[in-house]
Formats: C-alpha cells, structure tokens, sequence
C-alpha cells in the first residue's frame, strides 16, 4: 500500500492519479475529510497533529507521501508544521514505511542565485525558517539512517484545478475574470514555475524509485525560465489577445500588507521577485531522461481548457 497524507491538495490529487496510472491501486488518501480521488481508493480522516492517528493512518504502508498543506500563516505553520513531520517521522519508523516528503523553496537564498540541491539554506522570514526546520529534520534522518527517506523539492507552482500560487492568483484568476493581470515587482526577472502535475508525477516516479532515496531531488520545470514579460506574451498567443500587465511595486505591498493579512503573509516571499529565480532540475533531468516536462505553452493551454469548461 502507498499512502498520500494531504491528499486532497492539487499535488495530493494528482499523485494519487498518477500513483493509479503507473504504479499500483492499493491507495490510501488521508485527510482532515478524507475523499477519493481514484474509485479503488481507500479513506482514512485523520488530523496527523496527533501522533496516534498518524501511526494509524501509515499502518500498513511501504511508502508514505508527506503532501500536506497549511494556510499561508506563520503563526500556524511553527505551532503546526514540525509537529505533523514529527508525528509521521515517528510514525515511518514505528510502521518501517518509507517516506517520501514534498517540500518548497522557502528555505533558500533569494537572490538570484540559481537553485539547485547543494545550495545553503538561507531562508528569509518565519515560513522559510519553518520549512528549513522541517527539510532539517528529513536530513538528520536519512543521515542518522533510522528513517528511509527522500525530499523532493519543487518551486512557485501553476497548474490547473485547485492549484494555489502568486502566479495562478495574479495571473490566471484573472484572464478568467476579465481583469488587468498583475505581477509581482518585476517583469523582467526569470523564474522558473513547476507545472503541478508534473510536480506529483515526479514525485510519484521518485517514490517508487528505490535508488532515489537518502538525496534531495529539485522536480523537473521548463527550461525556458521565461521571465512574466514572456511568459504573458506565450499566454496572449493561447488566448488570443493582448493581455494587459502591470508590475506590483513592493510599496503597495507593503501598503497593502495593512489592511490584509494574506498580503501580510507574503512579504517574506518577496525579495524572489525581485531577482532571477532559477530552479536548476539537471539532478533529475539526467537520472530520468525519459520524463516529459510539460512545455509553458502546453500548460497554459490546459488551463485555458479548463477555464473554458468551468473547472
């Protein structure tokens, strides 16, 4: 049996999906409110902040998918965060599951290096320092070898469905809305996004990699890095007219930041957009030169399908 915990996230979704396609049916999906995400999939609710149910929901599986999301707060990620890792570290090991962890940017440098697995972690405010602390604790496992493990690493998302990010916000909700489309500082940096389903077929393909673990991986993106400027151009083509763009000057953040506390919680994300921010994914590209990375200009046209249907 393979596990996904958070598995009702866009990532959770499409591992499960992928899981099902390429690797094996006996699925568990483990949530707050657990669903099915496949028809032979089996259900377990559980909230992993308590360390019995995480050994309950692991019990009985070779491989567990740590995909589990929190709303963008500080405060709730360093009282939440390490101790859910905690709990499903110490649940891997009480059940001899592998543990495949789905982890962020947040915890590097941001400025403008390019990223790859040997780049220091320098995180910039409460989120990266959280995200740190927990790539830390899947470190010190996989050193000590009590716990067979693997990080797999991903940068900003885009993606279809219930994709959550600046650039699907900013960006995309609002071609769907009619809206003027907005960007963060600069519209000439280079950035590297991650198609979501890519990110879970990946990782998918990682976890059931046996040579894959005790490493960090960097999953794979288009190797354009495109900068916004371009990369709004290749969506005016898709859609079909002149998207109008302006940059987001980090004073209006900042003013903004007043008055809303999910703005607020980004201002630590900031300072990437003011550089290049490229994700460097050769790791992978070279030990799985057979994976095909979905191209920007494919994966804006899937989400122009599914805005057109509604989805």
């Amino acid at each position: 049996m393979q596990t996904i915990l958070g598995a009702n996230g866009q990532i959770g979704e499409e591992l499960a999906r992928e899981l099902k396609r390429n690797f094996t049916s006996d699925i568990r999906i483990v949530s707050r409110s657990a669903q099915k995400v496949n028809d032979t999939d089996e259900v377990f609710s559980a909230d992993l902040s308590i360390r019995e149910k995480a050994i309950e929901a692991v019990k009985g599986s070779e491989i567990a998918y740590f995909t589990l999301g929190l709303p963008i707060s500080s405060d709730l990620w360093e009282k939440q965060f390490p101790l859910i890792l905690q709990n499903v570290i110490d649940a891997c090991k009480i059940n001899g599951t592998k543990l495949v962890f789905f982890d962020n940017t947040y915890m590097y440098p941001q400025d403008g290096r390019v990223l790859n697995e040997n780049t220091i972690f320098a995180p910039v405010g409460r989120k990266g320092r959280v995200r740190r602390k927990m790539a830390e604790m899947i470190l010190k496992e996989i050193e000590s070898g009590e716990l067979e493990a693997v990080i797999c690493r991903a940068p900003e998302f885009y993606g279809p469905g219930k994709t959550q990010s600046i650039t699907n916000t900013l960006v995309f909700n609002n071609i769907k809305e009619g809206k003027k489309l907005k960007v963060p500082l600069s519209t000439n940096k280079k950035r590297s996004l991650i198609w979501t389903p890519d990110a879970s077929r990946a990782t998918a393909l990682i976890g059931n990699t046996p040579d894959a673990f005790g490493q960090t991986w960097h999953l794979p993106v288009d190797k354009s890095h495109p900068t916004y400027k371009e990369f709004i151009r290749i969506a005016s083509g898709i859609y079909g007219k002149d998207l109008e763009y302006s940059a987001i000057s980090k004073f209006v953040f900042k003013i903004g930041a007043l008055f809303n506390k999910k703005i607020k919680e980004l201002l630590e994300l900031l300072p990437r957009y003011e550089h290049d921010n490229i994700f460097d994914d050769s790791k992978f590209r070279i030990r799985f030169p057979q994976f095909q990375v979905t191209t920007y200009k494919e994966g804006i046209n899937q989400i122009k399908s599914g805005q057109l249907l509604g989805k």
